[in-house]
């Protein structure tokens, strides 16, 4: 999958939990990238947030933090 691909999904699901509040918010995404995202994907995220950290919204940034 590619990483515009990832990013798109990533940000998707953070506008899903964006009514949310922000505690809320990242533990939501986390919890969505734990359980539906296999491995890879989440290794792939985890290594976009460190190359282009400003392409993922803030709530996804902080929930790829915690799966490090």
């Amino acid at each position: 999958m590619s990483e515009t691909e990832l990013i798109r999904m990533a940000n998707q699901i953070a506008d899903f939990f964006q009514p949310y509040s922000e505690d809320e918010a990242i533990d939501g995404v986390e919890a969505h990238l734990r359980n539906f995202w296999d491995p890879r994907m989440r290794s792939s995220l985890i290594e976009i947030l460190s190359k282009q950290p400003d392409h993922l919204k803030p709530a996804v940034q902080a929930a790829v933090a915690r799966l490090r």
